[in-house]
């Protein structure tokens, strides 16, 4: 796990963990990997899917709800922050000793709020009440209608993942959704700015998956030879972004009252495709203020033989010249975008109603 570390302490990347289970948290996984240098976790509806029908884990804590009575939906969210509360606990040395840098769990809102604003505004500001810690984030989808509920949240001073981005476009605004935000928050008489952190998660390897589809579809030597260069392209334009939003007057202005950036993170980056290397999605996204959330088997890819190198920002040049070829081969970037969400929505939706579902079969079991 050494080059965790050195990610870290040399390019100013943090590498968190993209999971939670039950049994992380009673075996001592989860506090090994903190140790190995793992700064932060994410969740959502899949992982916990995963998790609690995977396992028998959770089956004595069902139980007990069960007999207690009360809906298969309460049952689901008591099991979920109950796993969430032990990984903020993990984790609060962290947040302590990095001021706040690092050290953050992240729980999804229902994902079938992803398309109604208000119900998510109250959802995530419900979680934050509920669980009360300083280094929790809300999960909440960079859908049109989630932009509203992420500026207010902001607004409150609460910490906000602003997950399942896909375009550039979704992630400027995302970004202005958060500025916007703080400088609300700003007004408060009792604002502390430099408590308000948030990351926005910039989904990859789907990216590939999809375009290099389009692609070979297209089947020219011109984009044939683009493939497995859309997700990093867009990731190294988004960064240009980020770097763009953060600078200037405005934000300066915010920044001398405590505010920090908001920081890229690269989501789903494990790669899809056995032809392309298992530590592209870390190797080639590398660079300062930015968070890569990875799944064990990357984890464990990048701890021996990944490459610690500032990538990010190497050659912009390069990626603004992909980016138009893509366009120039046919590939509607934008409609990828929309497709992805769409499917990103669908496939937490789908893995939150299975497990609802599943438990409700089990309660009546027991």
């Amino acid at each position: 796990m050494e080059r965790l570390g050195h990610l870290y302490h040399e390019q100013g990347q943090s590498p968190w963990l993209d999971n939670l289970n039950r049994r992380y948290l009673s075996d001592g996984t989860l506090q090994r990997m903190i140790d190995g240098g793992i700064r932060g976790l994410t969740s959502n509806p899949t992982i916990f899917q995963k998790a609690i029908q995977g396992s028998a884990d959770y089956d004595d804590q069902h139980r007990d709800l069960a007999i207690r009575g009360g809906s298969t939906i309460d049952h689901y969210w008591a099991m979920v922050l109950q796993d969430i509360h032990g990984a903020l606990d993990l984790f609060r040395p962290l947040y302590d000793h990095s001021f706040g840098g690092d050290g953050y769990v992240s729980v999804e809102v229902d994902p079938g709020l992803a398309h109604d604003g208000p119900g998510t505004e109250v959802a995530a500001r419900h979680l934050h009440q509920q669980i009360d810690r300083p280094n929790l984030m809300v999960k909440i989808p960079a859908t049109v209608e989630g932009l509203p509920a992420i500026r207010q949240m902001i607004a409150e001073g609460r910490n906000v993942n602003v997950t399942l981005i896909f375009s550039l476009d979704r992630y400027q605004k995302v970004m202005d959704a958060y500025v916007d935000g703080l400088e609300q928050y700003s007004t408060h008489p009792d604002a502390d700015l430099s408590r308000v952190a948030s990351v926005a998660s910039f989904f990859i390897s789907r990216v590939d998956s999809e375009v290099d589809k389009r692609l070979e579809a297209i089947g020219t030597a011109e984009a044939l030879a683009l493939r497995g260069r859309a997700a990093v392209t867009q990731a190294v334009l988004a960064y240009k972004a980020y770097e763009q939003t953060f600078s200037g007057p405005r934000w300066e202005a915010l920044a001398a009252d405590g505010a920090v950036p908001q920081r890229p993170l690269w989501a789903s980056t494990s790669t899809k495709n056995p032809s392309y290397p298992d530590t592209l999605y870390v190797d080639r996204l590398i660079g300062p203020n930015t968070v890569n959330t990875l799944p064990e088997a990357t984890i464990t890819a990048f701890a021996d033989h990944g490459t610690v190198a500032r990538t990010i920002d190497t050659d912009v040049a390069q990626a603004e010249a992909d980016w138009a070829a893509l366009r120039a081969v046919g590939v509607d970037l934008d409609d990828v975008a929309a497709q992805l969400e769409r499917e990103g929505v669908a496939s937490f939706q789908a893995s939150f109603d299975e497990l609802l579902a599943a438990l409700a079969a089990k309660a009546t079991t027991f």
